[in-house]
């Protein structure tokens, strides 16, 4: 079993960073997919990024590319997310998710651990 424990949320005004970090416990892994989704109320969990985590590859949503950055620290098996330039539209819980896949999905269901969440306010 892998835990997924996430941080680094909060209000935040437009054109502001956040950095978000996911730590993992449990069971140790070497391969597989993380990365982030998120959700607002009323509306399907979303797609942000993902990073493969043997060779770091990375993938994001048009909604975010070059504004997010995700990237891992092995040693600490640790997921962040730097959030540059935050919109409000940028506002929802932000999930830290795991794949035991080396490829990623945009699907949610494709996911196999989920962290608890952590909510990002982007206020106008």
């Amino acid at each position: 079993q892998v835990q997924l424990l996430e941080s680094g949320g909060g209000l935040v005004q437009t054109g502001d960073s956040l950095n978000l970090v996911c730590k993992a416990s449990g069971r140790t892994f070497s391969r597989g997919t993380m990365g982030w989704f998120r959700q607002t109320p009323g509306k399907e969990r979303e797609f942000v990024a993902a990073i493969v985590w043997a060779d770091s590859r990375t993938y994001y949503a048009d909604s975010v590319k070059g504004r997010f950055t995700i990237s891992r620290d092995m040693a600490k098996r640790s997921v962040y997310l730097q959030m540059n330039s935050l919109k409000p539209e940028d506002t929802a819980v932000y999930y830290c998710v795991r794949a035991e896949s080396s490829h990623y999905s945009i699907h949610s269901s494709e996911y196999d651990y989920w962290g608890q969440g952590t909510q990002v306010t982007v206020s106008s």
